[in-house]
């Protein structure tokens, strides 16, 4: 992409929300390894604000995911009352800024800064995988008792994998993946059968973060759940979503700043006991573990091929999608879910 001035696009958006308070200076604090554009903004007065440039996708999924966002931070009962970042408002509405010109569309959301405690550590022993299994349980139980208060989502599981056979269909899609057209095809009917069999069962809904690295959230000295932030895999649906994120936090590797995406985590020994841990709080159904298979399919689906040039820069994106076909998709099938 040619060079574009994203730091002026912030700086324009927060001039149309509030010109009387003037920016000092705007630093860049996105992740290295994605191309997601996220700002701290100091203003004259000492304050501070948190803006998230977006550039991919559709708008309206970008304003219906985080307009959703904002009701479910003011929606949670204690104790995650204030766990999440809200967005801010004018006038009645979520300020959203769009921004168009010759080479690129692009909206903008401004965060106020969210208090940080502490991180969890990059290998967990036994008493914090099952403190951060408890937790994580009582965070989906507390998702679950307000799913009716917040708006609706048109985004599923089968729109997404819909979206991306679609894709296959253009000329962009059949270039992009001449060679593993057919491999794409095969994974998405797969996950398509599993998942209408998974919907008959009438698993309910949930708010879901998808990427729960542990660079996203952060804990007390007790290791309950403090703050949670970056909300970019953000959706309504099965807590299933959640969990093969959940399994790389505990797994005996722990956090790499290199990473692949392997199916390994979710057969560990350590995540069966956050599994234990958490069914303890917020039972889990023998079908919501059987589909833990598909929901990792539907991770690298989506979140790998589909779009893992936009998540991603070219160097990691290419990476994990060579690792897709090579190692990912062959190693579901091989895995037996026996919980």
């Amino acid at each position: 992409m040619q060079f574009i001035n994203f730091s002026g696009i912030v700086r324009e958006a927060w001039q149309a929300y509030d010109d009387t308070r003037r920016i000092e200076h705007i630093v860049n604090i996105s992740a290295r390894v994605s191309t997601n554009n996220v700002y701290r903004l100091k203003f004259t007065d000492g304050s501070f604000m948190i803006a998230k440039l977006s550039y991919y996708g559709k708008f309206e999924h970008f304003a219906e995911d985080h307009t959703i966002i904002n009701s479910l931070s003011n929606n949670l009962p204690a104790p995650f009352e204030n766990l999440l970042a809200r967005s801010l408002m004018k006038g009645n509405s979520l300020y959203i800024y769009t921004y168009t010109d010759h080479l690129i569309n692009a909206w903008v959301v401004f965060y106020r800064p969210i208090q940080i405690k502490k991180r969890l550590p990059r290998r967990l022993d036994d008493e914090q995988i099952e403190k951060f299994g408890e937790q994580l349980a009582l965070f989906h139980k507390a998702c679950f008792s307000i799913r009716n208060t917040l708006p609706q989502s048109s985004k599923t599981l089968k729109t997404d994998i819909d979206s991306l056979l679609q894709y296959l269909e253009t000329e962009d899609g059949q270039y992009e993946h001449r060679l593993n057209e057919h491999i794409i095809r095969e994974q998405c009917d797969l996950f398509l059968q599993a998942f209408h069999a998974y919907r008959a069962s009438g698993i309910e809904r949930i708010p879901v973060f998808v990427d729960w690295n542990i660079g996203n959230f952060s804990v007390s000295s007790s290791y309950k759940l403090f703050s949670r932030w970056d909300y970019d895999w953000f959706r309504i649906s099965t807590r299933m979503m959640d969990f093969y994120f959940l399994s790389r936090v505990v797994s005996d590797v722990g956090d790499r700043t290199v990473f692949s995406y392997y199916i390994g985590p979710l057969m560990e020994d350590r995540f069966i006991r956050f599994l234990k841990a958490y069914h303890a709080v917020y039972p889990l159904k023998r079908v919501e573990i059987l589909f833990l298979k598909e929901a990792y399919r539907f991770f690298i689906l989506n979140y790998v091929v589909k779009d893992g040039k936009f998540f991603f820069h070219k160097l990691f994106a290419n990476k994990l999608q060579r690792e897709a076909f090579e190692i990912y998709f062959p190693s579901i099938d091989l895995t037996q879910i026996n919980f």
